[in-house]
């Protein structure tokens, strides 16, 4: 049974991880970004909800009374 010749698999292997390498560089180069991001405002913004007012509990079932 003859031999499996490895010989070319360093160059091969190397090769393929160059060329995905500078083909990963050049897709991400040719993303455009902001050159500059704006400045957003950082105030919260109070909005009125009904519910903020009442006292509201969330009774969990273990703790009510059996009935």
């Amino acid at each position: 049974m003859p031999q499996l010749d490895t010989s070319t698999w360093f160059i091969t292997i190397l090769s393929t991880i160059i060329t995905l390498f500078v083909l990963m560089q050049l897709k991400i180069s040719m993303i455009n970004f902001p050159l500059s991001p704006s400045i957003k405002s950082t105030e919260l913004v109070k909005t009125d909800n009904p519910w903020e007012t009442k006292w509201t509990k969330i009774y969990s079932p273990l703790s009510l009374l059996p009935q």
